[in-house]
């Protein structure tokens, strides 16, 4: 009777020795997968084109140096004093008197330097030339009113027809993080988006695509300073 009891507890022992390997390894065989998983993930990532630079059958690249070398983290941040009170406004000089697509000096220079939270009306930028006269086969350099300094470059990996359609949905020029020239574009806190030198531009209003800077059409309708083009 104890030879019987004695041979039940070694098999009842065996068996359990049995599962702990057979569960070692498949725990070895899944890890070892794992791995493979892991390093062919890794590969392709490093293959792959961001999917910002291939939307649309026309999409435009960026060719400006300062728009591919964007920071990590956007929006670029300043301090409140950039929009500090100067000679006009919160800018050193009125708007410039040429503006491009017939936009109106008066609004555009209260909206540059004398505001910091309105806007054109809803709509404005298609009541001016900007639609007949906007190149529709390249991008096109939008400068500061004011400066003239090199702003935004639109569109930038995605068609026309795109930036259109976003723009017109929301009523103001709508531009995003690649197509923003951060070496003189900067937002404050709450979100409003300015150039360097102090002109009001906008505000950025993120949406379920990332940030998009809702902009001011008669800020950025500046004719190119020396060196801007």
């Amino acid at each position: 009777r104890n030879q019987t009891q004695l041979s039940a507890t070694d098999i009842t022992n065996s068996c359990i020795n049995l599962s702990q390997q057979t569960i070692s390894s498949i725990m070895t065989k899944l890890a070892k997968a794992a791995s493979i998983i892991l390093a062919l993930t890794t590969a392709a990532s490093a293959r792959s084109v961001p999917s910002a630079f291939i939307s649309g059958s026309r999409s435009f690249q960026s060719t400006a140096s300062a728009l591919n070398a964007a920071p990590d983290k956007l929006p670029v941040m300043c301090e409140e004093s950039v929009m500090s009170p100067k000679a006009h406004g919160t800018s050193e000089e009125a708007v410039m008197k040429d503006l491009k697509w017939g936009c109106d000096y008066d609004v555009a220079d209260r909206i540059c330097n004398f505001n910091r939270h309105y806007a054109e009306f809803a709509g404005y930028w298609s009541t001016t030339k900007y639609l007949e006269e906007v190149d529709r086969e390249n991008p096109t350099k939008y400068y500061d009113s004011v400066t003239g300094k090199h702003l935004f470059t639109a569109p930038i990996g995605r068609t026309m027809e795109e930036y259109l359609v976003e723009s017109g949905s929301h009523g103001w020029p709508s531009l995003r993080d690649e197509e923003v020239n951060w070496e003189n574009v900067r937002c404050v806190a709450g979100g409003e988006c300015v150039s360097t030198t102090g002109t009001h531009l906008g505000h950025n209003i993120p949406d379920k695509n990332g940030n998009r800077y809702c902009i001011n059409l008669v800020c950025i309708a500046g004719q190119p300073a020396e060196g801007q083009e």
